[in-house]
């Protein structure tokens, strides 16, 4: 077994999924036309991460369990949305169970993960500052980054949020275009932000939107990606989308570069992430959860 694997375990919720299995809401591996279960296993070895994840039968997978529609815990207590379709189908893909775990999105994007969890299927963005300390495949789906405005502001565009407050998840890039510090790790540009707009930051994007719910008045704008604002609004949060989206996210798989070897793993999930882009399986994925929209290709 490496040595870095499991020696510390995580204050936080945990669940075992058999990633063969797949989720209902999003199809099966072989209803997809995914590649045989553990051809990539076939060739691991040495220290690599990849070489330990086969011996053990399990991946271990960040996610985070209240940002629907990507990931969230349904009343049953099992994980579904669509990262979580992405990562049972990389389990599948790989011939390995998925276990879940959920640290903090600012834990995750930090890197350092000191063997706790091997990979993070959890809708992160593509950076210059986290290529620093993360590795990441190809983005597997792109995300409008949208604005909205809580119907009590009155505000109905962009420009209506200059010296306002705007509520949005610590450690995001959401956080980091407010403060003018986004620099995309695709090249791609972003909107200029508004004067004076200034951010409140909640441990998640999902405690915004509660919090708008719940009342709370102290910020009068929301940033955060188009899939989970319109999550919000169909579930009734009193807020309204206003303007185009400021920037828009290349999201992929991630490794951690400061833990153990992971070449093997890495070209494994590279490819897997490719072949779902070619077979399709992405865009199942992505039409099943977004109302019928491929967010897999990005807008020019």
């Amino acid at each position: 077994m490496n040595k870095y694997r499991r020696f510390a375990i995580l204050p936080v919720a945990m669940l075992v999924l058999a990633a063969c299995q797949g989720s209902d809401e999003g199809g099966s591996p072989s209803e997809s036309g995914g590649a045989a279960a553990g051809n990539f296993c076939t060739g691991a070895s040495g220290d690599d991460l990849l070489a330990t994840i086969c011996d053990e039968g399990t991946i271990q997978i960040s996610t985070d369990p209240n940002y629907a529609p990507q990931s969230f815990l349904n009343d049953d207590g099992e994980f579904e949305g669509f990262d979580i379709d992405v990562a049972n189908e990389i389990g599948a893909r790989l011939g390995v169970d998925v276990e879940f775990v959920t640290p903090t999105f600012d834990l995750v994007q930090a890197g350092g993960w000191n063997g706790q969890w091997d990979v993070s299927v959890g809708s992160i963005t593509i950076t210059d500052q986290r290529l620093g300390v993360l590795d990441f495949t190809e983005p597997y789906y792109y995300t409008p980054a949208q604005m909205a405005a809580t119907t009590e502001s009155g505000i109905t565009d962009l420009e209506g949020l200059a010296n306002q407050v705007v509520c949005v998840g610590a450690a995001t890039t959401y956080l980091d275009w407010i403060n003018g510090d986004l620099a995309l790790g695709d090249g791609s540009e972003s909107a200029p932000v508004p004067e004076g707009m200034t951010a409140t930051a909640l441990e998640t994007d999902a405690l915004c939107a509660e919090a708008i719910g719940a009342g709370r008045e102290e910020f009068a704008g929301w940033l955060s990606s188009s899939t989970t604002v319109q999550q919000a609004i169909n579930d009734d949060v009193p807020i309204v989308t206003v303007g185009d989206p400021v920037f828009f996210e290349p999201l992929a798989v991630a490794t951690d570069k400061s833990g153990p070897a992971h070449d093997q793993l890495q070209a494994a999930l590279d490819q897997i992430v490719a072949d779902m882009h070619a077979d399709g399986t992405l865009t199942a994925f992505s039409e099943n959860w977004y109302d019928g929209l491929d967010l897999t290709v990005k807008e020019e």
